[in-house]
């Protein structure tokens, strides 16, 4: 065979290949596929369990990893020496069931360290829809926002909040939040 015969078949597979991925796209046909290739990627993880809130652990590479959400604090409802705080249930809650049986995206943040205190990684989640979870529960008012420490979306999450407070949304609505000294807030049960 010739080799412009050669390159003439070639070129008429690849138009036709191209074609029918093209229609498949258009039509669809993909669609399960390429949902499966999203959802199974590197760097989603599977909830190993909850702790509360702003807290959870995560599988990675074999290891139950601890997670706390960079820049909120939701209430309390399991810290040592200190009761359960009104709206912590809810916010844990929420959190359980806003994640359910979703992998989830961690993202870490340039400003913020990688771990904190007692060793748990600093991210934030983001859910399969691109909803970073952190900001959604200040903007719905099951945390606050946690200005303590420096993170690239401190001022998006302190508008949030003022929003949520504003709306008399979530905690803001149904306990009596109150700021310390330090800044932080607590939400005292009405």
């Amino acid at each position: 065979m010739s080799r412009l015969r050669r390159r003439h078949k070639v070129s008429l597979v690849s138009l036709l290949l191209l074609m029918f991925l093209l229609i498949g796209q258009w039509q669809g046909w993909f669609g399960q596929a390429a949902k499966g290739v999203l959802t199974n990627q590197p760097g989603l993880y599977n909830v190993d369990h909850f702790v509360d809130g702003d807290t959870i652990a995560v599988k990675m590479n074999g290891v139950s990893e601890t997670i706390r959400f960079i820049g909120i604090d939701t209430p309390e409802t399991h810290k040592p020496n200190t009761p359960v705080q009104c709206y912590g249930p809810a916010a844990a809650a929420y959190t359980k069931n806003r994640i359910g049986t979703q992998r989830i995206r961690l993202v870490s943040d340039s400003l913020s360290t990688n771990r904190d205190r007692y060793n748990r990684l600093l991210r934030y989640v983001y859910l399969p829809d691109d909803t970073n979870l952190d900001q959604e529960l200040v903007a719905k008012g099951y945390a606050f926002a946690y200005v303590s420490f420096p993170f690239t979306k401190s001022d998006d999450f302190a508008a949030a909040q003022k929003a949520a407070r504003q709306g008399n949304k979530g905690l803001w609505g149904n306990c009596k939040p109150y700021q310390e000294a330090s800044g932080r807030w607590q939400s005292n049960n009405q």
